[in-house]
């Protein structure tokens, strides 16, 4: 294969005594000497095998080949300039994608505060969130596809996958106002098992949770009805079908308001919820803007309080 005739220091000597006419003063300009130039210019014509440059004692203009050239090392310089500077803007996080995998009740509940912040920071960033199980925002991480991940439940360091909890994310009673829950204070899971049922599908962290809480407590678990999206528990909690059993940061997705919380007590439960990002690689600018960001912010204070008024 043939090597380049000519390289970036090659064209961006070439452009300045084209553009300044004059060895000596285009020498001093660029920091070398005049015979330093004009070796480096009479290389250049010898690859390139033909004349860029007309001589006289005291001034250079451009031949023919030379104007050509001039126009082409323009482009490719001036591509040069914009890819560093669009290198450079990525490194310092003002340029690039983020993409985020998350359990949707994770997303909902806890990233648009999160997003708003880096953005106010880092407003070029391009950020996408992707919603999806546990199972799958592991493995979008991963394999690469996804630069971060939140989750919950029991997810370890590996060599694969670093894990950073964030906050515990208590169960709560969920009821439709004046219905079975109205006149507690609290609900036990053993009161709970016993009313009507509306649960998440299986194989949800929220099902999986729910699942072991109630093996361990040796309750039984049979639910009336079974949904895979937050917001039909909700349809149908508000709709007096049954209650269920979410966690605090899952609430702002049920959108209805007819629901009422209660406390959910014997035992009190909690979702760890965490990031996940791919171990042993290196994280993008981007990713580890968002990352040192979510870790100098106390989470706890992001998880609404749904024993407030009206709750």
């Amino acid at each position: 294969m043939e090597r380049n005739k000519f390289d970036l220091e090659d064209l961006r000597v070439f452009s300045s005594l084209a553009t300044g006419g004059r060895f000596r003063a285009v020498a001093d300009e660029i920091g070398m000497s005049a015979s330093a130039l004009s070796r480096q210019i009479a290389r250049l014509e010898e690859r390139l095998g033909t004349r860029l440059f007309n001589r006289d004692t005291r001034n250079v203009s451009l031949t023919p080949q030379g104007h050509t050239l001039l126009r082409l090392a323009q482009q490719v310089l001036n591509t040069a300039a914009n890819a560093g500077a669009e290198f450079d803007a990525y490194l310092a996080a003002r340029r690039g994608r983020l993409t985020i995998a998350g359990l949707p009740s994770v997303t909902a509940g806890l990233l648009p505060s999160l997003v708003a912040r880096f953005l106010a920071r880092h407003p070029d960033i391009d950020v996408q969130i992707n919603d999806a199980l546990s199972d799958s925002v592991i493995r979008s991480v991963e394999q690469g596809e996804s630069d971060l991940g939140f989750t919950a439940g029991a997810v370890e360091n590996s060599d694969r996958i670093s894990f950073r909890t964030l906050l515990s994310d208590p169960f709560v009673a969920v009821g439709a106002a004046g219905g079975i829950l109205e006149d507690r204070d609290s609900c036990t899971w053993r009161e709970l098992s016993e009313m009507p049922l509306v649960a998440m599908a299986k194989g949800t962290s929220v099902r999986l949770l729910i699942d072991a809480a109630c093996s361990q407590q040796n309750l039984p678990f049979r639910p009336r009805f079974e949904v895979a999206h937050l917001a039909t528990a909700g349809a149908f909690v508000s709709q007096g079908l049954g209650v269920t059993a979410l966690p605090v940061l899952t609430l702002p997705v049920l959108s209805s308001g007819n629901l009422i919380y209660r406390r959910l007590v014997e035992p009190e439960v909690l979702r760890h919820v965490g990031i996940i990002w791919r171990a042993g690689h290196v994280l993008s600018p981007a990713a580890t803007a968002f990352l040192d960001l979510v870790r100098g912010v106390d989470l706890s204070s992001e998880v609404p309080d749904p024993f407030g008024p009206g709750g």
